[in-house]
């Protein structure tokens, strides 16, 4: 089977389009999105409707999705950065109301899909839980059992791979990062951020993974970046939440 990875989009629909336009020469059977559909950007609704659009397709929640969708309230979004908390409320206003029942109704990780691997938003033992380092990575391995796991949340497109003493960091480099999957060992595995990327390339970040050849591919685009730079400002969204997109951090 042939995946598509998605993950942390938060509204940048012209980022999200040039994702899939990409993929269209790059074949998959199934759609994966890690959470974070909302957020940060002004496109809230085109880039909820896109999403949904897209078949098969098995989804997630991000800590954006449920603040956004009022699933978690006050005590959740004042933990938000203050830009993030701005955007959230006025995400929170934009969405249609099936649109904020759908972003509700996003199942928590962590999942199993297919058998062939699982999917966290944040760390599997804690959806809001960012894994940034090794040692971070180290106290999942030791936690869970899973073989494989696609995680996002941090907008760092890595992998964390586990041969049972010790765990090895090898940050996904663009424009393209390939690595075959070992069968001996596990994997934490980020395909970064699709609509706000914190690795300092501000390309649009997404994966796709052979299931039968075990074949990770971690990809990167280009998006008009001004187009939703232009729409954050139009819509008051604050400015840094704008220029951060142009140097990718």
């Amino acid at each position: 089977m042939r995946y598509l990875i998605l993950s942390d989009i938060h509204a940048n629909y012209e980022a999200f389009k040039a994702v899939m336009n990409a993929t269209r020469r790059k074949r998959w059977d199934k759609a994966i999105c890690l959470g974070d559909i909302v957020g940060y950007a002004a496109e809230v609704n085109q880039t909820v409707d896109r999403l949904r659009a897209i078949k098969p397709l098995i989804v997630i929640r991000g800590n954006h999705d449920k603040v956004c969708a009022g699933v978690e309230g006050e005590e959740r979004l004042a933990k938000f950065s203050r830009f993030a908390r701005v955007a959230a409320e006025w995400t929170a206003q934009k969405l249609t109301q099936t649109n904020r029942r759908y972003l509700a109704s996003l199942a928590k990780g962590p999942r199993m899909v297919d058998g062939a691997f699982a999917i966290a938003h944040g760390s599997p033992l804690d959806e809001d839980a960012y894994i940034f380092s090794d040692l971070d990575a180290l106290r999942v391995f030791r936690a869970t059992d899973f073989p494989i796991c696609f995680i996002g949340h941090s907008h760092f497109p890595v992998v964390f791979t586990w041969d049972g003493t010790e765990v090895e960091m090898q940050m996904a480099t663009p424009p393209e990062f390939k690595l075959k999957l070992d069968p001996n060992k596990r994997y934490l595995i980020n395909p970064g951020s699709v609509g706000q990327p914190r690795d300092r390339c501000p390309l649009a970040s997404f994966a796709t993974y052979n299931s039968e050849t075990r074949l990770l591919r971690i990809h990167r685009v280009r998006y008009n970046i001004a187009t939703t730079q232009e729409n954050i400002l139009s819509a008051g969204l604050p400015q840094p939440l704008a220029d951060r997109l142009s140097v990718g951090r």
